[in-house]
């Protein structure tokens, strides 16, 4: 699903990423830890198409992302890739149901069929009863269970999810962590986690460690 090859990343004076190498097989969930100051986010975010590397290779589901231009690789990301941040970014203005849609809106989708996409969504994942509630209504653990529903909506073959549970009490994270396993299971996606969060490190396929910005 995904291939990485010599991936160097710097900002300023600063060598961040120093020749990364990593494959991730479709349908599996791998946990990154490390440091704070390691590359974890760094890594994510290129991998994610959020950044860009100075140098290296990166494959997604056999695509180039580096040959894509701007517009295709918005097009590319919005179709193919899922995020899940530590903090929820919910439009405060906006109801869950019109938050978890706003991907598909991005898409041109059809709005009535977005909506029942994203109404499917929140029911999965125990939130049937607070569609048209606003984030403020909601508790910390809703809201990123909203956030969660808003990466699934494009039905992406890959969840990118950096620190997911690092906002979240320990009720909650359990919650969260179990979601996720429960959604590679069901849905067989690829998930890719950042994770100082070692219980959630410990349950996932792979648990890649990274130093002084290389995995070892």
């Amino acid at each position: 699903m995904i291939k990485a090859t010599n991936v160097h990343k710097s900002y300023g004076n600063v060598h961040v990423l120093k020749g990364v190498d990593i494959t991730i097989e479709k349908g599996e969930l791998v946990s990154i830890v490390g440091k704070s100051g390691a590359g974890k986010s760094t890594l994510l975010h290129i991998l994610g198409t959020l950044d860009n590397a100075d140098e290296g290779d990166i494959l997604i589901n056999n695509q180039s992302v580096g040959s894509l231009s701007p517009k295709k690789l918005a097009n590319f990301r919005n179709t193919n890739i899922g995020f899940i941040f530590q903090f929820h970014h919910l439009l405060p203005e906006f109801t869950a149901v019109e938050n978890v849609c706003i991907p598909a809106f991005i898409q041109n989708a059809n709005k009535a069929e977005a909506e029942k996409r994203a109404k499917e969504l929140l029911d999965y994942l125990g939130l049937s009863h607070r569609l048209t509630h606003k984030p403020t209504q909601l508790s910390g653990g809703e809201q990123q269970r909203v956030a969660v529903a808003r990466a699934l909506m494009n039905k992406p073959a890959i969840v990118f999810a950096d620190e997911p549970s690092g906002n979240l009490d320990s009720a909650s994270s359990k919650e969260l962590h179990q979601l996720l396993f429960d959604l590679k299971n069901d849905f067989q996606q690829t998930f890719i986690i950042v994770t100082h969060n070692e219980e959630l490190a410990g349950m996932s396929d792979r648990r890649l460690v990274m130093e002084d910005g290389k995995i070892i």
